[in-house]
C-alpha cells in the first residue's frame, strides 16, 4: 500500500492546453479524462478535462483539471494539494485530521469513478484533495 503528495492546479477551461505545455516542459506520460467520459456526456462541460495526470522522467507528478461550471474559478487560489493511493486507513486518517476545523467542500465518499474522493480546505486556508483508490480486482 502506498499515498503520494502532488500539486492539483484547477484551470478554468485550459487545462488540455497548460497540461499540454507542462508535459512539453518537463516531459513525460499525459492522461487526460474528460467530464464527458465519466458520464456527463450531455454537460456544457462535457469536453473540459476532469483529471488529468502527468508523470515525468525526473519523477514528479502534476494533476489538474477544469474548473466545472457553478464552480468559483479564483486564480491565485486554484492549486491544492492532492494526497493519493491505495492505502484507505492512513488516507482516511489524514482526511479526519486535515478536515478538522476546516471546511469540507466535497465529503469523502464513493464517487463516480469508483475511488473514494474529498475535498476540504483546512483550518489554514490550504486546499486539500483526498483521493483513495477503488480495490483492484484480482
Amino acid at each position: 500500500m502506498s499515498s503520494r503528495l502532488n500539486p492539483y492546479i484547477s484551470f478554468g477551461g485550459d487545462a488540455r492546453q497548460a497540461m499540454e505545455f507542462y508535459q512539453g516542459v518537463l516531459g513525460g506520460e499525459l492522461a487526460l479524462n474528460t467530464f464527458g467520459e465519466y458520464g456527463q456526456p450531455d454537460s456544457p462541460d462535457a469536453d473540459k478535462i476532469m483529471h488529468s495526470q502527468l508523470e515525468t522522467p525526473a519523477g514528479f507528478t502534476l494533476m489538474g483539471a477544469d474548473t466545472p461550471t457553478g464552480m468559483v474559478y479564483d486564480p491565485g487560489t486554484n492549486i491544492a494539494v492532492s494526497l493519493s493511493g491505495d492505502d484507505g486507513d492512513a488516507l482516511r486518517g489524514y482526511w479526519e485530521k486535515l478536515s478538522d476545523g476546516g471546511t469540507v467542500s466535497v465529503p469523502l465518499e464513493k464517487q463516480m469513478w469508483g475511488d473514494e474522493f474529498g475535498m476540504c480546505v483546512d483550518r489554514f486556508g490550504i486546499g486539500w484533495m483526498v483521493n483513495i483508490a477503488a480495490p483492484t480486482e484480482g
